[in-house]
């Protein structure tokens, strides 16, 4: 089971790690419009789902290969969690190391960029302007706190990773093997 974890937990975490280190150095390389954070978010929840179904493949793969064709659910639970859990730390090693080492202003940019967005689209509440920043200026404080980033960031990408093992879990378990 051990091999299977890191297998295909290791490609779902390189496929969902080229994308957000791609994504992440575009959006912070640009004009830092809106849409383009848009369109990152988008392509960024792609990337894990197309990721995430190593998970489907990992829990497939060990049922037929090394279990008979017999699965549990928990079992079938187990394995991917496990496999979502290698690829997602793989993110978020990936995003530490380009957040502090490559992008360190990126909250910067990130924080103005939100604003700059909500004073154009018409906001003119100044207190809600205010208290978005302060939102986002407690949100950059955790994030240089390596405790709270670390969480901050699994929080970005285990809950997918979860979700798509409890739906490959309900489609692959077997009680008995095929014939």
């Amino acid at each position: 089971m051990k091999k299977t974890v890191l297998i295909f937990g290791s490609i779902a975490g390189l496929i969902v790690a080229t994308f957000m280190a791609t994504t992440m150095a575009i959006m912070a390389n640009t004009s830092g419009s809106a849409e383009s954070t848009g369109t990152s978010m988008v392509i960024g929840f792609a990337s894990m789902a197309a990721a995430f179904s190593f998970v489907f493949v990992g829990i497939k793969n060990y049922r037929d290969k090394h279990n008979g064709g017999v699965i549990s659910f928990g079992k079938a639970f187990w394995l991917g969690f496990l496999i979502s859990f290698v690829a997602s730390s793989i993110y978020v090693l990936t995003w530490a190391v380009e957040f502090n080492l490559f992008i360190p202003d990126f909250m910067d940019k990130y924080t103005n960029m939100n604003i700059s967005y909500m004073v154009k689209s018409g906001l003119k509440d100044q207190k809600l302007v205010e208290a978005v920043y302060d939102s986002l200026l407690n949100n950059y404080q955790y994030k240089h706190n390596p405790f709270f980033f670390t969480m901050y960031t699994y929080f970005e990408i285990l809950p997918v990773g979860i979700l798509i093992t409890l739906i490959s879990a309900l489609i692959l378990k077997r009680k008995t093997a095929a014939v």
